[in-house]
Formats: structure tokens, sequence, C-alpha cells
């Protein structure tokens, strides 16, 4: 496939802030039961907002996908409207509800909406705040499911359709999430850098083992498609001669990604090392007052991932290139 730079960029937008907020909502979480020292509705609202910025940016990406401000403006509700059938609306639901939930999050925060509503066992007190965190914890779980199941859910796409994909676009998100709270723990200066680090090394070590399983898998696909079926000749030798035309078209363009072989396999070295052994490397040496280890190790993850969604989409053999071989 085509890999669609938009795309690219709201898969990873959103999936680092719904990581972002899992995080805040762990930590909050684990304060609550006195694991963790409490943080002040600032620090919290501040992270509310940075997440909202990312989702916000993913949203420009969805528009520039679809070309037209106002096809996204006017027509998402379109979309939605078959959510009992597709993942794709499903998404579109989801991710609005998400940012609805962030929002509210970071408001009451910002409010201080500190009053307890009940208690649980009579010794944890739950207010706004942590009530929201959980229910936006929820929510963040939901939207991941719905956007990775927009490409496992295509069965023609063998390297897609299977729940290694649905696993590892949520542990992606989750880690790089955790990366981006580690630096951002450090800028605030609150003591919570080596929790979210720590989550952050682990979560990156899982997602690895889980993509090369993922790598080891699409490695060994005997595709279904064959010459014969992709143009309904049951011939035992079919030879192509011409593409039936002189130049590309559509099918061209958009179901082949075009790069040659040394590109395409040098943008999975580079998002191995950028994706996993970096960031660890740099969370591993980060102290309590590493802003600019945690910040570097975010960015060159968030560099990896991109680099991950691209070879993702490139890696996914469409039937159709049976057909249109020899224009590649």
């Amino acid at each position: 496939m085509h890999p669609a730079f938009s795309v690219i960029f709201l898969t990873t937008l959103i999936g680092a802030a719904q990581g972002l907020f899992l995080a805040l909502a762990t930590g909050q979480v684990y304060s609550v039961f006195g694991l963790l020292p409490a943080q002040t509705t600032g620090f919290y609202a501040g992270g509310g907002l940075l997440a909202l910025v990312l989702l916000g940016l993913g949203l420009i990406a969805a528009a520039f996908h679809l070309g037209k401000l106002e096809y996204f403006v006017t027509r998402a509700w379109r979309g939605m409207s078959q959510w009992r059938t597709s993942w794709l609306s499903r998404e579109l639901i989801a991710l609005p509800v998400f940012m609805a939930a962030v929002f509210v999050y970071t408001v009451a925060n910002y409010m201080g909406a500190t009053e307890t509503l009940f208690t649980l066992g009579g010794k944890v007190a739950v207010d706004w705040t942590l009530l929201l965190a959980v229910v936006g914890a929820v929510l963040a779980f939901v939207l991941f499911v719905c956007t990775a199941m927009i490409y496992a859910s295509v069965k023609f796409f063998q390297e897609w359709h299977s729940p290694l994909t649905v696993v590892n676009y949520t542990l992606f998100g989750i880690a790089s999430g955790f990366t981006l709270a580690t630096a951002y723990a450090a800028y605030q200066g609150v003591d919570l850098v080596g929790f979210f680090a720590g989550w952050a090394i682990l979560f990156t070590v899982v997602s690895a083992v889980t993509r090369f399983a993922a790598l080891y898998r699409n490695g060994r696909i005997e595709h279904k498609s064959t010459l014969q079926t992709a143009i309904g000749v049951r011939h035992t030798k079919i030879k192509q001669r011409s593409m039936g035309f002189m130049g590309g078209s559509f099918n061209t363009r958009e179901f082949f990604h075009g790069a040659s072989d040394a590109t395409y396999n040098a943008v999975r070295w580079f998002f191995i090392i950028a994706t996993f052994v970096v960031p660890v490397l740099l969370l591993w040496a980060t102290g309590n007052d590493g802003i600019a280890l945690a910040t570097l190790a975010f960015v060159v993850q968030y560099l990896g991932l991109m680099a991950e969604r691209w070879f993702f989409f490139a890696e996914a053999k469409h039937p159709q290139n049976l057909y249109y071989q020899s224009m590649m």
C-alpha cells in the first residue's frame, strides 16, 4: 500500500495523546492509593492540555487526508452513521468522545474540582477529576481498538488481518505517551520522572516483542491471492507482457508504496532502532532533572513511530498488484 502521511500523522499523534492521558490517569490513581506522591491539579491540567494539542493536530491531519476541510466539517456525520458495520465510523465517534472527556478532565483539574463524591472502602476518596481520569482511560482503549480494527478487519490484507495489529497500535501509543509523560514530568519538576520512565521502558520493550512477532509472521505469510485469481484465469502458466496502458493510474499510485527495496529495508531498520533501542537507552539514563534526555527520547521515538507506520502500510500487499506487477 501507498502510505499517506496524513494518516501516519493522525494515528501517531492521537496514539501519543491517548498514551499521555493514560499515564496521567495512572499516576493519579497511584497517588490516590498512596503509592505515589500526590500532585497538584495544575500538573494534571497541563498534561491534559498537552494531550488536547496532540489530538487537535491529529484532527488537522485527518482533514488533510480528506482533501477538503469542508468535507471534514460537513460530512463527518455521514461517516458516523455507519457505526453498526464500520470500524471507521466507530473511530469517528470514539475520537470526539475521548477528546470531550480529556477536555472536561482538563477543565475540572484547572478549576480544582476535588470535592469528594464518594469513598471506596471508607478510605479512597473519589472526586470528579479521578472519576474523569478513569472514564477517559476506558475511552482511550476504546479508541485504540477502533483505530486498529480499521486495518485489522480487512481480510484481504493478510499482513494487517491479525490481533497483533490491535496489540501493536495500543502498545505503541501507550509507550510514546508514557515517554512524553516522562519529559512532561521532568519539565514540571515533579517526582514522577522515574515512575513514568520505568513504565515507558516496559511498554517500549513489550511493543518491540509484539512488533517483531508481527514482522516474523508477515515474512512467512502464504498469500491466498495468485496471478490466476487476480485476473480470473486458471491456466498454470501466465506471464504478463503489458500493463494495458502507457502510464500509471490511481491503482498503481495508491496501492503500492513505490519505494526501492533498499529504501524499504532502510525504513525497517530505522524504525527498529529509533522506536525501541534509542528511547530505552535515553530513558534509562534519564534522572529526575533529565528534561533534555526525556524530550530527546520522545522526539526520537516519535520519528521512529512515523517510520514504523510508513512501513506498516508499505508492508501490506494489495492483491491487485499481482495484475499491475510490471509497473513495479
